[in-house]
């Protein structure tokens, strides 16, 4: 085996005895105010922004990963998602609703080159403040603190909705089907993307595989991760769905993001350093987190789906 091989499995083993070390539930979901503070935290001490950007989701790799930039990889994943999932065929002028938009990085993209009127809602007021921030004016594009599993509009309010990676911290999955189905207007665009567990048939796993499930749980706020099948099926059965429903597996596309994440600090790390001591060992105290998520998905424990729907 190669050398590489042995480094990386040598490094998941000192991670494990890290979190057993360090303690498992620092982050682990309570409520809905658990996610709002964690992102409140990341957003505050701008340490992910100066890192990876305005995009916090995963990016698209078509080739790998070979000879693609990570922040441009991020760019590339809206585009490669609005193309998948038909979004780009409303035309300009269209209303979007942006769920989990983080400090708006999507938002603006979908605003900017596709000219649609854009609605972010997140649970985190900091991270409102911050996309305001970052947002220029002239763009259609506006940001409301709000909780996805109680969206605040009326019922076919939007020709598109569209989230990327907020599933994983919704407690009630059906809600979270329901509630984007139900703004968005008949013959409307859904496009969501998600961290999604493996199927399983016999629904064992091993001591290692429970470990990990725990942790990539625990650590980021997560009550627990949907199936793609079993998201899918959220969607067909919600009473507020058009019929149409179709998914995918974007796991070879994505999986690079997460060594190219921590490999960041590496190729930036003035923009580590500069935010102070207590920024860097944030910083490294996110790293076992990320080398788990990426061996469960390098190992088929996590899959990344995709889905897109009609209202």
């Amino acid at each position: 085996m190669s050398i590489s091989f042995w480094v990386f499995t040598s490094l998941i083993v000192l991670l494990v005895f890290y979190l057993l070390a360090w303690g498992t539930q620092v982050r682990r979901y309570t409520s809905s105010s658990t996610v709002a503070n964690a992102y409140d935290s990341w957003t505050n001490d701008r340490l992910l922004e100066q890192l990876w950007g305005e995009h916090v989701h995963l990016g698209y790799y078509p080739d790998l990963g070979r000879g693609i930039d990570f922040r441009l990889a991020k760019i590339d994943f809206v585009h490669h998602l609005v193309r998948w999932s038909g979004l780009d065929q409303l035309p300009p002028g269209s209303r979007v609703l942006d769920v989990g938009c983080g400090i708006g990085g999507s938002s603006r993209i979908l605003s900017r080159e596709y000219g649609f009127d854009v609605i972010g809602i997140t649970i985190s007021h900091a991270q409102v403040q911050r996309a305001k921030e970052l947002t220029p004016k002239d763009l259609l594009c506006h940001f409301e603190v709000m909780d996805a599993l109680d969206l605040k509009f009326d019922q076919s309010s939007f020709d598109g909705v569209w989230s990327v990676e907020a599933g994983p911290h919704m407690p009630d999955k059906q809600l979270y089907a329901d509630e984007m189905l139900r703004v968005l207007r008949p013959g409307g665009v859904l496009a969501v993307a998600d961290w999604n567990s493996r199927e399983s048939v016999t629904g064992i796993r091993s001591g290692f595989e429970r470990f990990v499930m725990s942790q990539l749980l625990n650590q980021w706020a997560h009550p627990d991760f949907a199936t793609i099948h079993g998201f899918r099926q959220n969607l067909i059965n919600s009473r507020f769905s058009g019929g149409f429903v179709d998914s995918e597996d974007w796991t070879k596309f994505t999986l690079p993001s997460w060594i190219d994440s921590i490999l960041e600090g590496f190729r930036r790390p003035g923009a580590v350093l500069s935010l102070g001591p207590g920024a860097l060992l944030k910083g490294l105290r996110e790293i076992p987190t990320i080398v788990l998520m990426r061996w469960a998905f390098a190992n088929g424990l996590m899959q990344f789906g995709v889905f897109r729907s009609r209202g």
